[in-house]
């Protein structure tokens, strides 16, 4: 009996797929690029996330997220290269799970000196593209732009890939949305407090959606 187990337990999970699947099929959102209208579209601020990760002391990695990103993205699928986003991250409503870190992230420096970190009042990070440069298939990009943290700015490419389009069923706006990959070291950006226990190389993702204005 023992040996029959894995193999039935198999056996379910394929059985199993068609129905995760159909549940799956009656999401307003599917990854068709024919779904994707030109225009211009805001970001969603409610569904739209660059989550961060450093690695602490070797031990661990550690993760923070940025939310209520502003922004535009310009778009037409009959020349996606030529797709423009310009988007706008409060760096002032980081997150993380520990209110002792959130609050060292936005803690001013002792006596008027440098903070670790951002301090207390950290101005808007930025994101500007300047090219976009998409796969065979056109489901997949490297966008490159000028990202702007901290008051420095320096080039940044993120690795994108389109995960839905789709009518919010909501607002009935026509949504699009897509997932992002890139890696940034903050002491390019002056970011150099606990470096290297605290890994310089961030890992970013970005869960971005956009709904056509």
């Amino acid at each position: 009996m023992r040996r029959i187990a894995p193999f039935a337990a198999i056996a379910l999970a394929v059985i199993a797929v068609p129905a995760v699947v159909a549940q799956n099929s009656g999401v307003p959102g599917a990854p068709d690029k024919a779904r994707v209208a030109a225009g211009t579209y805001a970001a969603d601020p409610a569904h739209t996330l660059v989550v961060w990760e450093v690695d602490h002391f070797g031990f661990s990695n550690y993760t923070g997220i940025f939310g209520d990103v502003t922004g535009t993205l310009v778009i037409d699928p009959a020349n996606p290269a030529a797709a423009k986003v310009d988007v706008t991250i409060p760096v002032s409503k980081v997150t993380t799970a520990s209110a002792g870190l959130t609050g060292h992230l936005l803690r001013d420096g002792k006596d008027g000196g440098k903070p670790d970190f951002f301090g207390s009042a950290p101005a808007d990070a930025r994101f500007v593209s300047t090219s976009v440069v998409l796969d065979d298939d056109g489901d997949e990009a490297k966008v490159t732009g000028n990202l702007t943290l901290n008051g420095v700015t320096r080039p940044v490419t993120l690795d994108v890939d389109f995960h839905g389009a789709g009518d919010n069923p909501f607002n009935k706006k026509a949504t699009v949305g897509f997932e992002a990959e890139g890696k940034i070291r903050r002491s390019d950006f002056g970011i150099l407090y606990g470096i290297p226990v605290v890994s310089d190389e961030v890992e970013l993702k970005i869960h971005a959606a956009f709904e056509k204005q």
